[in-house]
């Protein structure tokens, strides 16, 4: 079931403030994945398409095991991809790495997803919880171009474990993910609402080189 519209204005570090508008989801509609092109699949990761195109998500999405970039970020594996960005946008590496240190801060390092159960690690400590879908919201920027967030709410587990997850991951209907963002909190307002801190997550199986080969890649 989606929510309801919701509006909130939020200034987001290191870039133009954004101004967010949460909008009510339409209901899915069944479409051929097979019909998008590469030009399509790039739009819709850089945030444009229609309202049509989004559907539900099933949590086997993210389904896998899963490492958080920050440790790679504050070892310094990914400073080949901080002069990369510098390189192309317009601002100094210093600056990315400063950017991307509290976006991708964190202290959960791996998450497993298994079925309907999430498993955060934090060192040596997990906690485990089981998860239903809670639909989808629309992110509208000031820029113009949009994101989703695919949402699903705690059913079962353990009381440390977040009420919500938030996902987002460029996508926008069923496909397997390679790499996400995590949102999570108790307050389902107050998650969406989050833009400054995202914790990304890769594949535990790839090393700092290929997690770096990916990054520069997009």
């Amino acid at each position: 079931m989606h929510k309801s519209p919701l509006a909130s204005p939020i200034a987001m570090a290191f870039a133009t403030a954004l101004s967010v508008t949460l909008t009510l989801a339409p209901q899915a509609r069944a479409h051929d994945h097979g019909s998008h092109d590469h030009g399509q699949d790039e739009q819709i990761y850089n945030g444009y398409f229609e309202d049509a195109q989004i559907e539900d998500r099933p949590l086997s999405d993210w389904a896998g095991d899963w490492q958080s970039v920050y440790p790679l970020l504050i070892d310094g594996q990914l400073d080949a991809v901080m002069a990369h960005k510098a390189e192309h946008g317009d601002k100094s590496a210093a600056d990315y790495t400063a950017y991307y240190t509290t976006g991708y801060a964190t202290d959960v390092d791996k998450i497993e997803i298994e079925g309907d159960t999430v498993t955060f690690h934090r060192g040596t400590t997990a906690t485990r919880a089981q998860y239903e879908s809670d639909g989808y919201e629309i992110l509208t920027y000031s820029k113009g171009n949009r994101g989703v967030r695919f949402v699903f709410e705690k059913v079962a587990g353990d009381a440390e474990a977040p009420q919500y997850i938030q996902f987002s991951d460029h996508r926008i209907f069923p496909s397997k993910a390679d790499h996400y963002h995590l949102y999570w909190g108790n307050d389902r307002t107050a998650v969406l609402e989050e833009l400054t801190n995202w914790p990304t997550y890769y594949p535990a199986d790839l090393s700092a080189a290929q997690v770096a080969k990916d990054m520069m890649a997009h």
